[in-house]
């Protein structure tokens, strides 16, 4: 199914592991899975939505918006956040916290927000009636991981605006994934100040190391709005390979097109 006839028919959980694994999900688990909320909940603006140390009884899918996980600063840091993740529709945001119970960050939505939530009962579930769908759940998670792997490495490794070009990047190719980037680039509800947070910099490096994007030709963050004529410039300044997010590249989970699919001897 194409993702227009995945959210016709799915509106709430079309997305959910769209340019990945989705086809591997029968027509039934499909089913069951847009059956799993309870509620919907419409944010207007940035809301935090689980307190890190909170119990949890449900967990969220993201519909529509953007989602910042996050540990607030230390002692003598003042309000700075380290982001340590940022959801898109169709991505599970917090369904770790059905065996956590409790979560030690934040969850914030960044800007105007529609989410999906499930109690942790239906995932009980989910988890003894199907058990393939459970560990297609269970599959989503380990993509954060890997993403997650992804940031920390590239906090040591990368300046400040390479940092972000990788942000950028990253960005770009998941949004793509789901049917919401552009040929020329991207929207979104963020700020300086998220990307600072982001790429563990300040508000004062981050403005900067968008000039640098800007002056270089790679990049133009405006509003929420990523502009770039360069994306492979963009990738290779960042040095992004978008192997980590198996949706193309060596570690893709997408079926393989019948001429290349590896023979099976018997």
């Amino acid at each position: 199914m194409t993702l227009e006839e995945e959210l016709q028919a799915f509106p709430l959980t079309g997305r959910f592991l769209f340019g990945r694994l989705r086809e591997a999900l029968s027509h039934e688990e499909r089913v069951a899975l847009e059956a799993l909320p309870e509620d919907i909940a419409t944010y207007q603006s940035s809301s935090r939505i689980v307190e890190a140390g909170s119990a949890c009884a449900r967990s969220t899918l993201l519909v529509e918006g953007f989602i910042i996980r996050g540990l607030a600063g230390t002692s003598g840091a003042g309000d700075k956040r380290s982001a340590l993740s940022v959801h898109v529709p169709g991505d599970f945001v917090d369904l770790h916290c059905f065996a956590l119970k409790r979560l030690d960050h934040n969850v914030d939505t960044i800007g105007p927000a529609k989410l999906a939530y499930i109690p942790h009962e239906k995932l009980r579930e989910v988890l003894q009636e199907r058990p393939h769908l459970g560990r297609m759940l269970w599959g989503s998670t380990l993509l954060d991981a890997a993403m997650h792997r992804q940031w920390i490495m590239k906090l040591e490794q990368l300046t400040t605006p390479r940092r972000i070009a990788h942000i950028f990047a990253e960005l770009w190719r998941r949004l793509e994934m789901v049917g919401l980037a552009q040929s020329d680039g991207f929207e979104s509800p963020l700020t300086q100040a998220d990307l600072a947070d982001m790429s563990g910099s300040t508000a004062v490096h981050a403005n900067r190391a968008l000039r640098e994007l800007r002056e270089r030709g790679l990049a133009e963050f405006r509003r929420g709005r990523l502009f770039s004529t360069d994306r492979a410039g963009l990738e290779e300044y960042a040095d992004f390979s978008a192997d980590y997010l198996y949706g193309e590249g060596q570690l893709s989970l997408l079926p393989a097109p019948a001429a290349v699919r590896p023979s099976v001897s018997t």
